[in-house]
């Protein structure tokens, strides 16, 4: 139950993002790389976050530990993957 709590958690969190990369994309494309990617980091950092607070209140630091490690494998990967995906296209207004 603690890891599907943190699945829906990672889900709630990547929506708003989500959202913007689907659907507000430069000029009107989607980025499906929100999808493929964001959201599985997403989902996998809410269940070790989850689990991590799960071992924290029983008291079992060593495998809190290993779940902090986890997540911060995970955000190393996010933030990987979003620097290779270069710099963000500018927002085109009415002088471009």
């Amino acid at each position: 139950m603690t890891a599907f709590a943190g699945a829906l958690a990672g889900i709630v969190l990547w929506a708003p993002h989500g959202k913007g990369g689907l659907l507000d994309g430069f000029e009107g494309t989607s980025n499906w790389n929100v999808l493929r990617v964001g959201l599985p980091l997403m989902i996998l950092g809410g269940i070790a976050a989850a689990l991590a607070v799960f071992f924290l209140v029983r008291r079992d630091w060593k495998r809190a530990l290993g779940c902090v490690a986890a997540i911060g494998v995970l955000f190393a990967l996010g933030v990987a993957v979003d620097a290779l995906a270069g710099a963000p296209r500018p927002e085109c207004y009415d002088p471009c």
